[in-house]
């Protein structure tokens, strides 16, 4: 399992998926610069093997993708691995496919199996330099899956992808929402208040500072406070603004938590006012918590949260709209019937759901030999 160890979506899936594996009696190994965030204390079949990246005086950037590429070598001879999986095409897909070859050299067999998470293909997507390789490094893949719909047809749009690529949705294990234990709700907001909150990365395809403008026009009409989870460039903005909508007193930034869910355990409602997402986790993880969504409606959000049903879509950029859906999601009439819908639409993401087709494309590529 190859992927980035952070606290993005792409890391946690598939630090999720490869405990799960694990669980079920396959043995994982994770390689990656850093212990991956969600992998947690020792587990029996879980392994962790970290890419260390010198400083060469030749170079003015360290050359990660050929040290990857390299781990990758060293730990298939070692470990005998039969397949990697890779999350993300660069540089983890295009540093599998030079494992690969290399390892064809000596007579070995190694499937990859791509899974495209989004910021690859959409941010990337965008400047031609990469394409080249983005392209080959996907058409090289022994098999392709993107977590939505809306991202596999960008995929076919911005590239020249002659593979079949297979959804295969983002998912949420149930263990991890049980009894969760964090702040209390009164450390935040008085009983009539109701509690908003955002999680993201703060970066500006997140437009942090809707959440800031949309949660002001929340809290002119109804008693309410906000919960900014996360760090990022965007962020001493979207301070600047609260400051600017004398709102400041209402909104906690909390930075980045090691557990957001805690936060999402008290709240009333989440805003995600994203201009892109391919998949929307953390909408996701909202739901499985029990807290309406307000979003935009583009990418793979609205494959996830159902409009009028599990929460309210809006266009890109529209303030007052979401501002507007929030508030008929918090009215007294509404809340708990959208909190329970939330409740079963996640359900449909339960990993239980989803594994099995992994294991599926797991096994698929396995049977399938190279020709001689």
């Amino acid at each position: 399992m190859v992927c980035y160890p952070t606290f993005g979506g792409s890391g946690v899936v598939a630090t999720e998926l490869g405990k799960a594996l694990a669980a079920n009696g396959h043995e994982v190994h994770f390689i990656t610069y850093d212990q991956p965030v969600r992998l947690g204390s020792f587990r029996p079949n879980v392994f962790y093997h970290e890419v260390q990246i010198s400083q060469y005086p030749l170079f003015d950037y360290p050359p990660y993708e050929l040290v990857l590429a390299s781990k990758m070598v060293e730990v298939v001879r070692q470990q005998n691995l039969d397949l990697l999986h890779v999350h993300y095409a660069i540089p983890h897909a295009s540093s599998a496919y030079m494992a690969k070859r290399i390892l064809a050299e000596e007579g070995r067999h190694l499937p990859v199996v791509t899974t495209l998470h989004g910021t690859d293909i959409t941010l990337l997507g965008k400047d031609p330099g990469f394409e080249p390789v983005i392209s080959f490094a996907i058409n090289q893949s022994d098999a392709v899956t993107a977590v939505s719909t809306s991202l596999r047809s960008d995929t076919y749009k911005l590239f020249g992808i002659n593979q079949d690529i297979e959804v295969v949705p983002n998912f949420i294990c149930p263990d991890h929402f049980k009894e969760l234990r964090g702040q209390e709700r009164h450390d935040f907001a008085e009983d009539e208040e109701h509690l908003l909150c955002h999680i993201s990365n703060f970066r500006p395809v997140k437009r942090v500072v809707d959440v800031i403008r949309t949660f002001a026009l929340v809290a002119e009409r109804l008693p309410a406070k906000l919960l900014m989870v996360g760090d990022g460039p965007d962020r001493s903005e979207a301070e600047r603004v609260a400051r600017e909508c004398g709102i400041e007193g209402k909104v906690f930034f909390l930075g980045k938590l090691k557990n957001p869910l805690e936060a999402l355990s008290i709240s009333d409602l989440f805003l995600l006012p994203s201009e892109s997402e391919s998949f929307g986790l953390a909408a996701l993880e909202a739901m499985a918590c029990g807290v309406p969504v307000v979003a935009t409606e583009t990418g793979g959000l609205p494959e996830v949260i159902r409009h009028g049903v599990s929460g309210m879509l809006a266009p890109i950029g529209a303030v007052e709209k979401m501002a507007e859906h929030a508030e008929f999601l918090l009215a007294p009439q509404h809340h708990e019937k959208f909190k329970q819908q939330a409740l079963k639409r996640a359900a449909a993401f339960d990993i239980t759901r989803v594994l099995p087709e992994y294991l599926r494309i797991y096994n698929g590529v396995l049977a399938e030999q190279p020709a001689d």
